[in-house]
């Protein structure tokens, strides 16, 4: 099949362009694009079918989400196609070849799908085992930073290596940045999140049909399992560990270990505790107490100096709001929302 004739279309493009633009109108590379959007759009349409096509680098900046993260950001006419890229191509054909429980950037998924899903897991958990489980909690140290270009290619190859314009228009994409020599993909690139999401594929199921394990779930690359025997699942760490090292060149890091089901487990800026009763309780961790704590402070400052307007606060506070209801929270809306409500 050929899928790069969904990348040369010139509505296609448009509504990537439409998708792209999304929180970013007023920035000063979207106006100008928009300016001339006709012709802008028309360029690029012809240096796809003409297959002159070029990457135009990267401007990189930090961001703090807790931890500092260094964005390596495509200029907005390369954000565009990858939108297209993502849209037409990569997002329909991949997602069925994914397992139900990989959570990510996935229509439909998302972090609040993963933290219902591993809620419905302690609770079928806990009618057939009671508190007597342990959980392995999986974290790959520094994933984007050490995803092989040559295993990624080998891996889209087996899926669209037909397509040979499309092939070679990935593969600029996976050259265009690296961490270390073949290694390395951008946080700033679209392509990058099914890029990451997909490199792992066969690690899913390497724990659901290789090992059978059924409360299994992972949102990028951060994942926990659940199981009755510890023996069990210290030989499941022993057999990823080996398997990522080997088959996909990465290695977990000193966050992975095995804890009794009764102490809980961080998943998604949130720590779980399983009462004896079988109750699910969902505290957020301390670090994102803080981060919210610290943006909202920010937004009642800015409010007040009127640079910002009540319209956006109340936005951000709504959004919050409907995160926080996940969990038990009540408390903490109370102590930090309550008090911004004025």
């Amino acid at each position: 099949m050929n899928y790069y004739d969904k990348i040369c279309n010139f509505e296609n493009l448009y509504m990537a362009h439409r998708r792209a633009r999304c929180g970013k109108m007023d920035k000063t590379e979207v106006i100008e694009f928009e300016m001339n959007l006709g012709a802008r759009l028309y360029k690029i349409l012809k240096d796809l079918n003409n297959h002159t096509y070029q990457l135009s680098g990267y401007y990189s900046f930090m961001v703090r989400d807790p931890k500092c993260r260094m964005i390596h950001a495509p200029r907005y006419e390369d954000r565009v196609v990858q939108h297209c890229i993502c849209d037409q191509v990569l997002g329909p054909v991949l997602e069925n070849r994914l397992i139900y429980d990989n959570a990510a950037c996935r229509k439909g998924k998302g972090t609040h799908f993963a933290l219902a899903r591993t809620t419905q897991f302690f609770v079928d958990f806990h009618h057939k085992y009671g508190t007597d489980g342990y959980i392995l909690k999986c974290d790959i140290r520094k994933f984007f930073d050490h995803i092989d270009h040559e295993i990624l290619k080998h891996k889209l190859a087996r899926v669209f290596g037909e397509d040979e314009a499309l092939m070679a228009l990935l593969y600029q994409i996976i050259d265009s940045f690296e961490v270390s020599p073949g290694k390395g993909l951008p946080l700033g690139n679209q392509t990058s999140q099914w890029f990451a999401i997909y490199y792992l594929d066969s690690f899913d199921r390497r724990i659901k049909e290789y090992h059978r394990i059924k409360y299994y779930s992972r949102y990028m690359d951060d994942c926990i399992i659940i199981h009755h025997d510890k023996a069990f699942l210290k030989a499941v760490q022993t057999d990823l560990t080996e398997y990522l090292k080997d088959k996909l060149h990465l290695e977990f890091n000193a966050k992975t270990q095995i804890s009794p089901i009764q102490n809980g487990v961080d998943y998604l800026g949130w720590h779980y505790y399983l009462t004896q009763t079988g109750k699910i309780i969902k505290k957020l961790r301390t670090a994102n107490k803080k981060k919210y704590k610290r943006r909202l402070k920010y937004l009642q400052k800015m409010e007040t100096a009127h640079r910002i307007p009540m319209s956006k606060v109340k936005e951000v506070l709504a959004s919050y709001h409907g995160h926080l209801m996940h969990g038990h929270t009540y408390k903490l809306q109370n102590a930090v929302l309550g008090k911004l409500l004025w």
